[in-house]
């Protein structure tokens, strides 16, 4: 049976410019399915498992900023889409979210497939809407429509989010042969004009008054999408000696004057008076850095935080000002009106850093083979206008510790709940919106908790994943506190003897291993060339010898920056 108001929902969703959904199979779903699927300006696709198809839609609309449409049947399956979900509300990445339900009557009575889906997303979504179960009067139809257009707009309304429409469906559910979709019903398409929030002139004055009275400015960008304007505008002011920007990897705002190895530096100058700012400038989201963020929140600094809109963390626990608008705007302002900084609070930082990048690569070199050393070693290998993806744990502090100097790729990280859940899904559905290459470097506990991201009929040519398989959660033995306990391999380690070879057998990826620098050496050369599958490196490596490697390094620049023979502590 055909419901006019689902169609119409989907004739809302394709002219409002959403043409991408992942749909998920099930029979309470159909009249969304066929819904979705018959309608010409709709790429739909179908991922079987819901929590994968989540992180799916997620890359996607990462992407192409602008929502990616989720459907999939009732009970558990909307469940899970929570981890997706929560990732998207913190990353402030659109999504609309449609689960189908059994009628309100029919809720904890026992009845198949019956859970308690309102608000089910709880805080964790802009919005959470309920579709009318019945449509015979008029005002029924009128509120699905209204549902729909409020949906849409909220999920694409700054700061972007998913949004939750939960719609109670009876049967039957399937169309006859004879019944046809009709997309050009008549309803309303809600349009919304909205202007840039700039800085008024007022506004100007106060701030250029306030920036007069700090010598020692640090600007910390957090995660953000790569914007050529905008990086720019920071390197003027670097250039312009008016501030010092520290840039974590997942900022995709690093040049060849800001700051990237503050990770090795700042424990062991953090009391310095000379790196300390007096304000610190943030944009963005959140930063990977442990390091950085108790030193900002030790340093009695004041914090002025550039956001056009939404919530406001105080993340470094001295938020003064809120600057209602795009970092573009304010630093447009800020390269015209900030004097110059203090320079011994500049040449302490630069210093610092210049001391670990001239360092580091030979630091590296000299250590054993293992999962620092393969990271350095895979890093300039990546294609020029590529994707990064990284999962969490230990692959996105390495990438960190790093310290890419102005990298021409885009690196991206799940940091809004920092899971390691959907980092294979995500991957894959930035896979689905270019024909860039694509690539994941992850580690095996994260790759085989998302196996399921593989499991669908769609090609990925572009896609390439390097797993640091050490075959345990390798992080815990660098964290102080479990790597000191005896239930550490058994409880936190959790260790696993998989590798990938079998699972790339099934899938067709093709499938590489490196077991020692000279076998990653040869596969590099050829590892980035096009092929028509997936293709899968396997890096092997010991944990404790990576726990190891890891502590040597860190005792090495710790030597190389306290030395006082070089004249060098400042």
């Amino acid at each position: 049976m055909i419901i006019q108001p689902i169609i119409d929902l989907v004739a809302i969703v394709a002219k409002s410019g959403i043409h991408q959904a992942i749909l998920s199979p099930g029979s309470r779903c159909a009249p969304l399915t066929l819904a979705f699927a018959r309608h010409k300006d709709i790429h739909c696709r179908t991922i079987s498992d819901e929590r994968s198809a989540a992180f799916i839609a997620l890359g996607m609309a990462q992407q192409l900023d602008k929502a990616v449409v989720l459907v999939c049947t009732s009970g558990s399956a909307a469940l899970n889409y929570a981890p997706a979900v929560a990732e998207a509300y913190f990353q402030q990445v659109p999504l609309l979210i449609i689960t189908a339900d059994r009628p309100k009557e029919w809720i904890d009575q026992w009845d198949g497939q019956t859970i308690r889906q309102e608000n089910i997303y709880g805080n964790h979504v802009k919005g959470s809407f309920n579709f009318p179960d019945e449509f015979s009067h008029p005002d029924k139809v009128w509120h699905a429509h209204r549902i729909s257009n409020e949906a849409i707009k909220l999920a694409q309304t700054y700061p972007y989010g998913p949004v939750h429409i939960n719609i109670p469906l009876r049967e039957p559910f399937y169309p006859t042969k004879e019944e046809q979709y009709d997309y050009e019903q008549p309803h309303i398409l809600y349009s919304e004009i909205t202007g840039i929030t700039v800085l008024t002139e007022d506004d100007k004055i106060k701030l250029k008054h306030a920036l007069s009275s700090f010598k020692k400015i640090l600007i910390v960008p957090g995660q953000h999408k790569p914007d050529d304007l905008l990086k720019s505008l920071l390197d003027q002011a670097i250039d312009g000696d008016q501030g010092v920007l520290v840039a974590d990897g997942i900022s995709n705002m690093s040049s060849i004057n800001s700051i990237t190895y503050h990770d090795h530096f700042l424990p062991y100058h953090a009391s310095h008076e000379t790196y300390k700012p007096d304000l610190i400038i943030s944009f963005g989201k959140s930063i990977i850095s442990k390091s950085l963020k108790r030193f900002l929140r030790n340093s009695g600094a004041e914090h002025w935080h550039i956001q056009e809109n939404g919530y406001l963390p105080d993340t470094y626990q001295s938020l003064a000002i809120h600057i209602k608008t795009h970092p573009i705007d304010f630093f447009n302002f800020f390269i015209k009106n900030a004097t110059a900084i203090d320079v011994n609070f500049k040449d302490s930082w630069t210093l610092a850093d210049q001391k670990v990048a001239d360092n580091i690569g030979e630091i590296l070199k000299q250590v054993d083979f293992g999962e620092y050393k393969s990271f350095y070693k895979i890093l300039p290998h990546l294609p020029s206008s590529s994707k990064l993806h990284l999962s969490n744990s230990m692959g996105v502090r390495y990438y960190n510790f790093l310290g890419a100097k102005s990298p021409t790729y885009e690196v991206i990280c799940n940091r809004g709940t920092s899971g390691i859940d959907g980092s294979n899904s995500t991957a894959v559905g930035c896979a689905f919106t270019t024909k860039d290459p694509i690539t994941l470097i992850t580690g095996d506990m994260a790759f085989f908790y998302d196996r399921n991201a593989f499991w669908h009929n769609y090609s990925m040519p572009n896609l390439r994943i390097i797993i640091m398989n050490n075959h345990a959660g390798g992080i815990f033995r660098l964290i102080e506190g479990p790597s000191d306990q005896p239930e550490l391999e058994e409880f936190f380690e959790t260790r696993q003897a998989l590798d990938a070879e079998h699972l790339c057998r099934e899938l067709g990826f093709k499938y590489f291993r490196a077991e020692n620098e000279q076998t990653l050496d040869e596969v590099m050369k050829i590892f980035f060339h096009k092929s028509v599958h997936p293709q899968i490196l396997e890096v092997f490596s010991d944990s404790k010898a990576n726990a190891e490697i890891f502590q040597r390094v860190k005792s090495d620049i710790k030597n190389l920056l306290t030395d006082s023979s070089q004249n060098y502590s400042l």
